[in-house]
């Protein structure tokens, strides 16, 4: 019966479209990434516990060359403390406070192993898995330079460009799930559901209770998440705004999201007014406001 309400709906550009699926389809490629660093890790656990001792950041791909080129506890011991520094230095992870740490690692690495047969099952696998994450992480770099390029080229890439935070990975994404078109969300709020940070409220009686959205744009809905995490180094307001979202009890992700909330009306302004984002307007915009985030601000510096 609210047929009147309802919206057509008008297919992304070609341009957005191809840079919303490039983008779609390399977060693919980083959850299969994912997967296969946890299988590595796993292996890892059962035959070569030193290994793990030794690198904490298993996405980084001298881990995976360390594998490769010492692929078991006793071709590591066998090496010798030459090669041990060789391969640090090589990798360019020769600091003066970890490389002795690591160095004892290594010594220690015989150790503490498990039997002949699952070393040699189980280093087949972790070799056969960091060949794979070698060849994934090329295929990776490539995707995100056709992003790059393609993000260039787009007539909004200096609007999202300049969104704080963002930097080149998540504003292609932005761009991507949202576009650049002023005219696709009628309000703030309509983007806001779209991307699940607005809550749904029930109400019945005296009955009153608030969800999260689970109705909405996944994609869209992570990478805002992965925004406003970034925008707390990047944007001193954001950072109080979510310190007193903690101070009234939230957890870390509804803070987040609530911090998404503002920055998506920050956005589908700047959208409708083709107007980049600068910081000393917003600064101007929340004291014209009478915004508490600034009063907090300026209670912190006095």
């Amino acid at each position: 019966m609210d047929g009147q309400h309802w919206k057509s709906l008008h297919p992304l550009d070609p341009l957005t479209q191809q840079l919303q699926l490039l983008c779609r389809d390399e977060i693919g490629l980083i959850e299969q990434r994912t997967a296969l660093v946890n299988q590595l890790q796993q292996a890892l656990h059962e035959y070569y516990p030193a290994a793990l001792a030794a690198f904490e950041d298993w996405t980084k791909p001298f881990c995976w060359d360390f594998v490769i080129q010492f692929p078991t506890p006793g071709k590591l011991a066998a090496a010798g403390s030459r090669r041990w520094e060789k391969f640090l230095h090589s990798q360019k992870l020769w600091r003066g406070e970890t490389a002795p740490k690591r160095l004892e690692i290594f010594k220690q690495a015989a150790q503490f192993c498990g039997s002949p047969a699952v070393v040699a099952a189980k280093s087949l696998l972790a070799t056969s898995l960091a060949h794979l994450l070698k060849v994934l992480e090329a295929q990776l770099e490539h995707y995100r330079r056709q992003i790059e390029a393609l993000f260039k080229q787009h007539p909004d890439s200096g609007l999202f460009g300049s969104l704080p935070g963002a930097a080149q990975t998540l504003a292609p994404r932005l761009l991507g799930e949202i576009g650049g078109d002023p005219g696709r969300f009628e309000d703030t709020e309509n983007l806001q559901c779209v991307a699940g940070t607005a809550p749904v409220s029930y109400q019945s009686g005296q009955i009153h209770r608030v969800r999260v959205r689970y109705q909405c744009n996944k994609v869209l809905r992570h990478t805002v998440h992965l925004w406003a995490g970034c925008c707390l180094r990047a944007c001193p307001w954001a950072e109080i705004y979510y310190k007193q979202k903690r101070q009234e009890g939230k957890s870390h992700a509804c803070a987040l999201r609530c911090l998404g909330q503002r920055l998506l009306k920050i956005l589908w302004r700047m959208i409708q007014t083709r107007t980049p984002y600068d910081p000393d307007r917003h600064a101007k915009n929340q004291l014209a406001h009478g915004s508490w985030v600034l009063q907090l601000m300026s209670q912190k510096k006095a």
